[in-house]
């Protein structure tokens, strides 16, 4: 197994030294910010219903996602279908795609002049008010139900076959099937889910900022920035930075505590089986799960589209210069996240301690990119004005916030290589570059060029750092376009967010398609 000792000490060091470089980028301007920050009193009463309001709308986020996911997991882990794949794929794009262009296609469904309030005013009744907590809760699922059912589903799919054919052979029912299969496994895989979306909710930034804001919908991120940009008081945001900490470890304590234990074992690999039980009330769930999920989460995509397409011709050039920039930092943060992605993997990879070691790349999901970002202006600002240094601190940020994403993908491959191939390494005397070369590359192409993908995705759509640093002349294209909107340049606004969603998506496309070219099963 690759738990074993393996040649690849050189790589495995590396690996190790960049831990610690992960480690001091993370918590260097943490303790910078808990250095700077004074005391508890220093909170004011808006600060303590900014910190009661991202409580309560990150915990309703992962719950209502989690909930809504568990039909969708179960019908696609069900059914098999044409175009299940296709479908599978789509749903997953609003989990790459920029948050601000969510923001954006949500608001032309669910806006004050959106498809659903003309509807509703065409028979009489009542509109929607997307902004405030109805609409944060609402972003944030729509853009985390694909991760929450890709974890759930993901849990239905380990399911041994041969379990299922000894629940065919007890002619157990679809209320059996729930009972003994179902609910132990979404004990086991709800808690995790539940915690990476509260992390994700918690420390969201750009969400808040566009349907939030207003004095009962403020969450901590969006105090910080408040507080850093336009007050300038560091000890506040400090304090605030201090706090968010504290909710993300609190959140992983607690699902650490109330996840579920153990598994249905392992099995030959067998091809899954029909599910036990199958009825057509099953089935009439499974399809109005299946569409109601599409609806919801491809709906926005299409208004984006058809709102913005004609209007990408007539972008100012400052728009265009911004996506120069973004491609500029999204590639430099993407090679930035690799090259210290893939030694680690093959670090923690040898290690009997894995989780321990996993958790340091958590790090940057339970300290938020606005937290790091405002460390880092505070180590900086004694020696260079950080207003120069925007885009590589910006690229600094966003590789750290894709690290834990790229481990996720590489450990296991690279476990899985070591498995299959570093007998057979050690047995022709294969080490080092070469072992790397020969022996593990060839089977994380696939891992490799996804993770870079999402890596790339996330740094052409962040909108938080370069919010703190920005000046004229240095905007990205999410800023830019955030700019446009707020300027109530609507068709510019919504010809950036096509653009700004064909590059992150084609991004995306273009790593994880180059990770598939030759690569080995």
């Amino acid at each position: 197994m690759a738990r074993r000792a393996q040649p690849v000490t050189l790589i495995q060091a590396t690996g190790g030294v960049f831990i610690l470089l992960v480690v001091l980028a993370i918590l260097g301007p943490l303790i910078a910010v808990m250095l700077r920050a004074e005391t508890v009193g220093r909170l004011s009463d808006a600060d303590w219903a900014a910190i009661e309001f991202t409580i309560i709308q990150a915990s309703l986020s992962a719950l209502v996602s989690c909930l809504a996911a568990i039909p969708v997991a179960r019908a696609l882990a069900r059914r098999r279908f044409w175009g299940r794949s296709a479908l599978v794929a789509l749903m997953g794009a609003p989990f790459i795609l920029p948050v601000i262009v969510a923001v954006l296609g949500l608001l032309a469904i669910f806006g004050r002049s959106g498809w659903l309030n003309i509807g509703l005013a065409a028979i009489g009744l009542g509109g929607v008010e997307i902004y405030g907590l109805f609409g944060v809760v609402l972003a944030h699922v729509f853009l985390n139900l694909p991760l929450a059912t890709r974890l759930i589903l993901q849990s239905w799919l380990s399911l041994p076959a041969e379990r299922i054919r000894l629940a065919h052979s007890l002619n157990f029912t679809d209320t059996d099937m729930r009972r003994h299969f179902e609910r132990p496994l979404l004990a086991a895989t709800l808690p995790g889910a539940f915690m990476v979306i509260f992390l994700i909710c918690t420390t969201s930034f750009a969400v808040a900022l566009t349907l939030g804001g207003g004095p009962r919908a403020t969450t901590i991120e969006l105090a910080i920035y408040q507080a850093f940009r336009f007050e300038f008081d560091l000890g506040r945001a400090a304090m605030l930075g201090m706090v968010q900490v504290a909710i993300c470890l609190a959140a992983g304590g607690l699902a650490w505590i109330f996840a579920a234990r153990g598994g249905f074992g392992g099995g030959l690999d067998r091809p899954a089986m029909a599910w036990p039980g199958d009825t057509f009330r099953s089935r009439l769930v499974d399809r109005s799960a299946l569409g109601v999920a599409a609806a919801f989460l491809l709906l926005p995509l299409v208004a984006v589209t058809a709102e913005g397409v004609g209007a990408i011709a007539g972008l100012p050039n400052s728009t265009w210069v911004a996506a120069v920039r973004s491609i500029a930092v999204a590639l430099g943060s993407t090679a930035l996240s690799v090259a210290l992605a893939l030694p680690i993997a093959l670090f923690i990879a040898a290690r009997a301690a894995r989780a321990g070691l996993e958790g340091v790349g958590l790090l940057s999901i339970a300290v938020s990119p606005l937290v790091i970002g405002t460390g880092l202006f505070l180590i900086v600002f004694p020696i260079a004005n950080p207003v120069s240094l925007s885009l590589p601190i910006t690229g600094l940020v966003n590789a750290l916030v894709a690290l834990p994403f790229l481990l996720r993908a590489l450990i296991p491959a690279v476990e899985q290589a070591e498995a299959t191939q570093g007998r057979l390494a050690d047995a022709l005397g294969i080490t080092g570059l070469a072992r790397l070369r020969f022996a593990i590359l060839p089977r994380l192409h696939r891992p490799l060029g996804f993770g870079a993908g999402l890596a790339a995705a996330f740094s052409m759509g962040d909108l938080g750092v370069i919010a703190l640093f920005s000046a004229p002349g240095q905007e990205t294209l999410p800023l830019e376009m955030y700019r446009l909107f707020g300027s109530y340049r609507t068709n510019d606004a919504q010809g950036a967010a096509v653009l700004l969603m064909a590059l992150s998506l084609g991004l995306f496309w273009l790593f994880d398609r180059g990770g598939r070219v030759n690569a080995e099963a």
